[in-house]
Protein backbone atom coordinates (compact mmCIF):
# COMPACT_ATOMS: atom_id res chain seq x y z
CA UNK A 1 0.00 0.00 0.00
CA UNK A 2 1.40 3.34 -1.23
CA UNK A 3 1.53 6.40 1.68
CA UNK A 4 -1.57 8.11 -0.42
CA UNK A 5 -3.54 5.03 -0.20
CA UNK A 6 -2.84 4.61 3.42
CA UNK A 7 -3.46 8.55 4.00
CA UNK A 8 -6.97 7.78 2.14
CA UNK A 9 -7.90 4.89 4.21
CA UNK A 10 -6.87 6.11 7.59
CA UNK A 11 -8.96 9.24 6.49
CA UNK A 12 -12.05 6.97 5.68
CA UNK A 13 -11.59 5.12 9.16
CA UNK A 14 -11.52 8.81 10.83
CA UNK A 15 -14.59 9.56 9.54
CA UNK A 16 -16.34 6.14 9.84
CA UNK A 17 -15.90 6.57 13.43
CA UNK A 18 -15.94 9.92 14.75
CA UNK A 19 -18.39 13.16 14.34
CA UNK A 20 -16.42 16.15 15.68
CA UNK A 21 -20.18 17.81 16.05
CA UNK A 22 -20.89 15.50 19.16
CA UNK A 23 -17.84 16.53 20.48
CA UNK A 24 -17.88 20.13 20.36
CA UNK A 25 -21.95 21.03 20.28
CA UNK A 26 -21.24 24.04 23.05
CA UNK A 27 -19.57 25.54 19.74
CA UNK A 28 -22.95 25.82 17.73
CA UNK A 29 -24.09 24.46 14.71
CA UNK A 30 -20.65 23.39 12.08
CA UNK A 31 -21.57 23.38 8.79
CA UNK A 32 -19.96 21.01 6.34
CA UNK A 33 -17.19 22.89 5.15
CA UNK A 34 -15.37 23.04 8.75
CA UNK A 35 -16.33 19.58 9.31
CA UNK A 36 -14.70 18.52 5.96
CA UNK A 37 -11.72 20.58 6.78
CA UNK A 38 -11.42 18.36 9.94
CA UNK A 39 -10.59 15.45 8.05
CA UNK A 40 -8.84 17.12 4.96
CA UNK A 41 -11.01 17.54 2.90
CA UNK A 42 -13.56 19.43 1.21
CA UNK A 43 -17.35 19.88 1.63
CA UNK A 44 -18.64 17.82 -1.47
CA UNK A 45 -16.30 14.87 -1.21
CA UNK A 46 -17.42 15.04 2.74
CA UNK A 47 -20.99 14.85 1.45
CA UNK A 48 -19.99 12.25 -0.92
CA UNK A 49 -18.50 10.20 1.61
CA UNK A 50 -21.00 10.23 4.37
CA UNK A 51 -23.73 9.20 1.30
CA UNK A 52 -21.40 5.92 0.53
CA UNK A 53 -21.86 5.30 4.30
CA UNK A 54 -25.43 5.76 4.16
CA UNK A 55 -26.17 3.32 1.06
CA UNK A 56 -23.75 0.93 2.98
CA UNK A 57 -26.00 0.85 5.81
CA UNK A 58 -29.77 0.83 3.32
CA UNK A 59 -27.82 -2.19 1.31
CA UNK A 60 -26.99 -4.17 4.61
CA UNK A 61 -30.60 -3.26 5.89
CA UNK A 62 -31.85 -4.77 2.45
CA UNK A 63 -29.74 -7.94 2.66
CA UNK A 64 -31.00 -8.78 6.27
CA UNK A 65 -34.97 -8.01 5.49
CA UNK A 66 -34.67 -10.52 3.13
CA UNK A 67 -33.24 -13.17 5.46
CA UNK A 68 -35.16 -16.38 6.34
CA UNK A 69 -38.56 -15.09 8.73
CA UNK A 70 -36.82 -11.65 8.97
CA UNK A 71 -39.91 -9.77 7.43
CA UNK A 72 -41.96 -11.32 10.40
CA UNK A 73 -38.77 -10.17 13.11
CA UNK A 74 -38.89 -6.43 11.47
CA UNK A 75 -42.69 -5.75 11.69
CA UNK A 76 -42.73 -7.82 15.26
CA UNK A 77 -40.33 -4.75 16.72
CA UNK A 78 -41.65 -2.42 19.20
CA UNK A 79 -41.25 0.94 17.89
CA UNK A 80 -44.04 2.61 16.34
CA UNK A 81 -44.06 5.54 13.95
CA UNK A 82 -44.12 8.71 15.75
CA UNK A 83 -41.77 7.15 18.45
CA UNK A 84 -38.07 8.36 19.26
CA UNK A 85 -35.92 6.28 19.33
CA UNK A 86 -32.09 7.30 20.83
CA UNK A 87 -28.43 5.46 21.20
CA UNK A 88 -26.37 6.06 23.31
CA UNK A 89 -22.48 4.25 23.38
CA UNK A 90 -18.96 4.37 21.92
CA UNK A 91 -17.22 3.65 18.99
CA UNK A 92 -19.47 0.01 18.42
CA UNK A 93 -22.51 2.65 18.19
CA UNK A 94 -21.11 5.82 16.92
CA UNK A 95 -19.75 4.08 13.78
CA UNK A 96 -21.28 5.13 10.73
CA UNK A 97 -21.57 1.62 9.49
CA UNK A 98 -22.84 0.58 13.11
CA UNK A 99 -26.22 -2.35 13.99
CA UNK A 100 -27.96 1.76 15.19
CA UNK A 101 -27.62 2.99 11.71
CA UNK A 102 -28.34 -0.27 9.80
CA UNK A 103 -31.46 -0.65 12.15
CA UNK A 104 -32.63 2.66 10.98
CA UNK A 105 -33.57 1.74 7.68
CA UNK A 106 -35.55 -1.25 8.98
CA UNK A 107 -37.74 0.89 11.15
CA UNK A 108 -41.60 2.20 10.02
CA UNK A 109 -41.54 5.18 8.40
CA UNK A 110 -42.11 7.78 11.19
CA UNK A 111 -39.94 6.25 13.68
CA UNK A 112 -37.15 8.92 14.52
CA UNK A 113 -33.44 7.58 15.39
CA UNK A 114 -30.80 9.88 16.92
CA UNK A 115 -27.48 8.34 17.45
CA UNK A 116 -26.02 10.04 20.55
CA UNK A 117 -22.79 7.33 20.83
CA UNK A 118 -19.61 9.38 21.04
CA UNK A 119 -16.73 7.00 20.42
CA UNK A 120 -14.07 6.56 23.04
CA UNK A 121 -16.76 7.39 25.72
CA UNK A 122 -17.06 5.47 29.05
CA UNK A 123 -20.07 5.50 31.11
CA UNK A 124 -18.35 8.14 33.10
CA UNK A 125 -18.48 10.54 29.89
CA UNK A 126 -22.05 8.93 28.75
CA UNK A 127 -23.13 10.46 32.27
CA UNK A 128 -21.97 13.84 31.84
CA UNK A 129 -22.30 14.06 28.19
CA UNK A 130 -25.05 11.75 26.29
CA UNK A 131 -27.57 11.84 29.63
CA UNK A 132 -27.89 15.48 29.89
CA UNK A 133 -29.12 15.26 25.76
CA UNK A 134 -31.62 12.84 26.77
CA UNK A 135 -33.82 15.68 28.10
CA UNK A 136 -33.89 17.67 25.11
CA UNK A 137 -34.21 14.47 22.78
CA UNK A 138 -36.94 12.84 25.06
CA UNK A 139 -36.85 9.84 23.70
CA UNK A 140 -39.78 6.84 23.65
CA UNK A 141 -36.89 4.14 23.30
CA UNK A 142 -33.05 4.30 24.56
CA UNK A 143 -30.84 1.21 23.30
CA UNK A 144 -27.80 1.52 25.11
CA UNK A 145 -24.45 -0.01 24.51
CA UNK A 146 -21.45 0.95 26.92
CA UNK A 147 -18.64 -0.27 29.00
CA UNK A 148 -16.50 -1.58 26.56
CA UNK A 149 -14.00 1.61 27.10
CA UNK A 150 -14.36 1.48 31.13
CA UNK A 151 -12.56 -1.90 30.55
CA UNK A 152 -9.89 -0.79 28.58
CA UNK A 153 -6.81 -1.08 30.50
CA UNK A 154 -3.56 1.27 30.01
CA UNK A 155 -0.37 -0.98 31.44
CA UNK A 156 -2.92 -3.38 33.14
CA UNK A 157 -4.91 -0.61 34.96
CA UNK A 158 -8.13 -0.50 34.41
CA UNK A 159 -9.47 2.79 32.87
CA UNK A 160 -13.12 2.08 35.41
CA UNK A 161 -13.40 -0.13 38.28
CA UNK A 162 -16.22 -2.36 37.75
CA UNK A 163 -17.95 -0.96 40.93
CA UNK A 164 -18.22 2.28 39.24
CA UNK A 165 -19.39 0.77 36.10
CA UNK A 166 -22.23 -0.71 37.77
CA UNK A 167 -23.11 2.50 39.59
CA UNK A 168 -22.96 4.59 35.92
CA UNK A 169 -25.18 2.19 34.56
CA UNK A 170 -27.63 2.05 36.86
CA UNK A 171 -27.48 5.50 37.28
CA UNK A 172 -27.74 5.96 33.23
CA UNK A 173 -31.05 4.18 33.02
CA UNK A 174 -32.92 5.18 36.63
CA UNK A 175 -32.03 9.33 35.79
CA UNK A 176 -33.29 8.70 32.05
CA UNK A 177 -36.56 7.18 32.75
CA UNK A 178 -37.23 9.09 35.83
CA UNK A 179 -36.65 12.35 33.23
CA UNK A 180 -38.68 11.40 30.25
CA UNK A 181 -40.30 7.87 31.11
CA UNK A 182 -38.34 6.25 28.52
CA UNK A 183 -38.31 2.49 27.36
CA UNK A 184 -35.05 1.12 27.52
CA UNK A 185 -33.26 -1.32 26.11
CA UNK A 186 -29.23 -2.59 27.19
CA UNK A 187 -26.98 -4.07 24.63
CA UNK A 188 -24.03 -6.04 25.66
CA UNK A 189 -20.15 -4.92 24.73
CA UNK A 190 -18.73 -7.25 22.29
CA UNK A 191 -15.79 -9.57 23.04
CA UNK A 192 -12.51 -8.64 21.38
CA UNK A 193 -10.21 -10.83 19.23
CA UNK A 194 -7.02 -11.02 22.05
CA UNK A 195 -4.55 -11.76 19.07
CA UNK A 196 -5.29 -8.98 16.78
CA UNK A 197 -5.91 -6.73 19.91
CA UNK A 198 -1.88 -7.73 21.33
CA UNK A 199 -0.74 -7.41 17.97
CA UNK A 200 -2.04 -3.49 17.19
CA UNK A 201 0.57 -1.35 16.91
CA UNK A 202 -1.31 1.59 17.99
CA UNK A 203 -2.60 -0.37 21.21
CA UNK A 204 1.19 -2.05 21.78
CA UNK A 205 2.55 1.30 21.69
CA UNK A 206 0.29 3.20 24.15
CA UNK A 207 -0.05 0.07 26.33
CA UNK A 208 -3.41 -0.70 26.01
CA UNK A 209 -5.37 -3.59 26.53
CA UNK A 210 -8.75 -5.04 26.42
CA UNK A 211 -9.73 -8.67 28.33
CA UNK A 212 -12.84 -10.96 27.76
CA UNK A 213 -12.67 -11.48 31.41
CA UNK A 214 -13.35 -7.55 32.51
CA UNK A 215 -16.08 -7.51 29.26
CA UNK A 216 -17.80 -10.61 30.12
CA UNK A 217 -18.48 -9.35 33.93
CA UNK A 218 -20.14 -6.17 32.40
CA UNK A 219 -22.03 -8.39 30.21
CA UNK A 220 -23.55 -10.91 33.17
CA UNK A 221 -24.10 -7.39 35.19
CA UNK A 222 -26.21 -6.58 32.08
CA UNK A 223 -27.72 -9.67 32.04
CA UNK A 224 -28.75 -9.32 35.27
CA UNK A 225 -31.00 -6.15 35.27
CA UNK A 226 -34.88 -6.50 34.37
CA UNK A 227 -34.79 -4.51 31.30
CA UNK A 228 -34.56 -6.33 28.17
CA UNK A 229 -31.18 -7.43 27.22
CA UNK A 230 -29.59 -8.14 23.51
CA UNK A 231 -26.05 -10.37 24.20
CA UNK A 232 -24.14 -9.24 21.38
CA UNK A 233 -21.20 -11.28 21.71
CA UNK A 234 -21.84 -14.38 19.71
CA UNK A 235 -23.13 -12.46 16.79
CA UNK A 236 -19.76 -10.61 16.92
CA UNK A 237 -17.38 -13.52 17.06
CA UNK A 238 -15.11 -13.85 14.04
CA UNK A 239 -16.22 -10.26 12.65
CA UNK A 240 -13.18 -8.04 14.08
CA UNK A 241 -11.29 -5.50 12.25
CA UNK A 242 -7.46 -5.76 12.28
CA UNK A 243 -7.47 -3.95 15.71
CA UNK A 244 -9.31 -6.92 17.33
CA UNK A 245 -11.80 -4.29 18.71
CA UNK A 246 -14.15 -2.83 16.57
CA UNK A 247 -16.60 -4.75 14.40
CA UNK A 248 -16.31 -5.48 10.37
CA UNK A 249 -19.38 -4.02 8.50
CA UNK A 250 -20.30 -7.95 8.35
CA UNK A 251 -20.11 -7.78 12.44
CA UNK A 252 -22.44 -4.80 12.76
CA UNK A 253 -24.72 -6.65 10.51
CA UNK A 254 -24.48 -9.49 12.12
CA UNK A 255 -25.34 -7.85 15.39
CA UNK A 256 -28.48 -6.10 13.88
CA UNK A 257 -29.52 -9.53 13.36
CA UNK A 258 -29.08 -10.49 17.17
CA UNK A 259 -30.83 -7.28 18.52
CA UNK A 260 -34.11 -8.32 15.84
CA UNK A 261 -33.90 -11.62 17.64
CA UNK A 262 -33.93 -10.37 20.91
CA UNK A 263 -36.71 -7.97 20.68
CA UNK A 264 -39.06 -10.16 19.20
CA UNK A 265 -42.25 -10.44 21.90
Amino acid sequence: MTTAERDTAQAQRLLRFHQPEKLLRPLGRLDEPVLAALFGTDAGDYRTRLEQFEQRNREAAAALAAGPGQADRIAALPFRPGEHVVALGESSTADRLSWFEILRHLLPAGVRCTNLAVSGSTTTQALAQQLPALGFQRPDWVLCMLGANDVQRVDGVPLVGFAEICRNLTALHDLAVARTGTRWVWLTPTGTDPGRVERYEHFRRAGLSWSDADLDAVSGFLLARPEPVVDTRGAARGHHEADGLHLTPSGQRALTGALLEALQP
